[in-house]
Formats: C-alpha cells, structure tokens, sequence
C-alpha cells in the first residue's frame, strides 16, 4: 500500500511534542508530509478564524531535520501565527501550493492533543476544530487527541493513531475529488447504508473522526458516538490589584454520565474512541441525515467502524 500524503496540524503549536512525534511516525511509514501549525498554543479556540491581522507564516528546517527519517519523501514543516483552522485554511486554499508544491495532501490530520476531546469538548476544541474545517473545505480528515494531561508519553496514541490511518488508506486512495468545493452544495453524496455511501460521506469532507486515546491503552478500539460530559464550576472570580475584579474560565468538576457505548464511557474503561461527527449542522444542504450517521458509527469486531 502506498502511503498517502498528509496535511498535519494541531492546535498545541508547532513546538508541541505530540505533533512532533506524531509528524516524525508518519515520515518513517512513508508519508510525503506537510506540517502547518500555529505558532504558539491555541487551546479551546473552536473555529476562531483571523481576520483583519496578517500572520506570519515561517518555515522550521530545524523541526524538518529532527523529523526527518529519509531524503527521498517529501517533508515541509511550518508554522502560521494564527489559530488551527487559520493554517487549514492557508494550507488547502492555496498556502502549499506556493510554498511546497511537491506535496498534495489527500488527509488531514488534526494532533496529537495534549487532553481529552469527549462529548461538548469537539465544540470548543480547536484539534477538532481544525479536522472540521478541513472537511469542509472537501478533504477528508482526522483529528487525535490522548485524552489525559497526566503524562505525554505519546507511544500508545501514536500506535493508535497509525492503525486508523492504515485502515482509511483503504478508502483514501486518491486525492480529494471535492477539494475547494467546485460544485458547493449540488454534490450530494447518496443517503444509503451501505460501506460504499458512507465512504462517499467522509471522502466527500462531510463526515470526519474523531479519535481519544486514553491514559492506559489495552490496544483495542470502539466505535461510538459523542457522550453527555458536563463542567462544573466553570469560572472562578479572581482579585487582582491592577485591574480589579477578574474571572477565569476552566472546571473544578468534570463529570461525565455514565452511558454505555459512548466515546465518554469508552475511554474511561481503556479503550481508543472513535467517532464519527458531521461537518455540517444537520439542517444545511450536506447536513447527515440520521440514517448516514447512525450507519456510520456501527462498530466492526475489531472496534473500527464498518464502513473502513
């Protein structure tokens, strides 16, 4: 199998050891590689987008030489000072065209994260985020994250992360015939249930996945959809001298309801979640009908989805 070229982004930065590493895994399997991140941490961002601001986009031959597995495969790694869906947009729209036109993504990678990307967390989430507006733009695309902020050891999500993509160069096998959207909304994939309609979904940018590997992984997979994942205490109200009264958004109390066979309750019990989610709300023109998205995310028995 021939390995297929892949847009990598994050929203750690350019400098985070989970991109890195993921970046220096992939160019050792073979894939021609183009990394475009953002300068500094975007955390929680969502779908920020730049406006009205230039942003400096540099190259990192450093970085490309610490990646770097082989001469042969193509490998340009950058950054953009701006948020993840920013260096999406710059990347697909026209950004490695003119700056490294040896390389042609056919998916994008969104990681790997640093923290969970559960439930409400893919709404906020500039990892997911990124996946997301790369998948509207017509590419297909994934987005990883190790769901724990008590070690980065990256080597489980890595393993993880390469079983996945082996198994979507299955059905990746060309480069995106949706890119930019020349027909915007008039191509429609059909909404059956078989394999064949819901590849269409995701080769088509309107179906993406989304992968959380948890703090120990047993090494098996489940296919689910997004939990019910609630913050309590939310913000916390700070005085401070110079400005007076100032408040702070994180959680005292992350409490996730215990429903089976969700990415929530798959984590929590050692397994690597994926789950499929629509790029488009479900009342636009290539929103998922319920069908597509409940035949998408029916589980094989090796806990991959059944449509790769």
């Amino acid at each position: 199998m021939t390995p297929i070229p892949i847009l990598l982004t994050n929203d750690d930065g350019i400098h985070s050891i989970g991109l890195q590493s993921l970046a220096a895994s992939l160019h050792a399997r073979g894939h021609p590689l183009a990394v475009l991140a953002p300068l500094t941490e975007q955390s929680a961002v969502g779908m920020k987008l730049t406006l009205r601001d230039d942003m400096a986009f540099q190259e990192h031959l450093d970085i490309a030489e610490k990646i770097r597995t082989d001469q042969e495969t193509p490998l340009r790694v950058f950054s953009l000072d701006g948020s993840p869906c920013d260096c999406v947009i710059v990347a697909i729209d026209g950004g490695l065209r003119s700056r490294a036109p040896e390389i042609e993504p056919w998916l994008c990678i969104s990681g790997i994260n640093r923290g969970p990307n559960l439930s409400v967390d893919v709404l906020h989430s500039g990892t997911v985020s990124a996946a997301r507006e790369a998948a509207l733009y017509g590419m297909p695309s994934l987005s990883v994250s190790l769901a724990t902020y008590s070690h980065q050891d990256y080597s489980d999500s890595i393993d993880a992360t390469l079983r996945l993509i082996e198994r979507i160069s299955n059905v990746v096998v060309d480069s995106p015939s949706n890119i930019l959207r020349p027909e915007g909304s008039n191509k429609r994939p059909s909404e059956g249930s078989d394999s064949d309609s819901i590849r269409s979904w995701f080769l088509h940018g309107n179906l993406f996945l989304n992968l959380n590997i948890p703090e120990s992984w047993k090494g098996t997979f489940q296919t689910v959809p997004l939990g019910a994942r609630w913050y309590y205490n939310a913000t916390d109200m700070i005085d401070k001298e110079a400005v007076g009264v100032a408040f702070e958004v994180g959680a005292a109390r992350i409490v996730d309801e215990d429903i089976s066979m969700t990415d929530c309750t798959a984590v929590g019990s050692g397994n690597a979640s994926i789950t499929p989610l629509a790029s488009w709300p479900q009342n636009h023109p290539l929103g998922m009908p319920q069908m597509v998205m409940e035949e998408s995310t029916k589980m094989g028995s090796d806990g991959m989805p059944t449509w790769l």
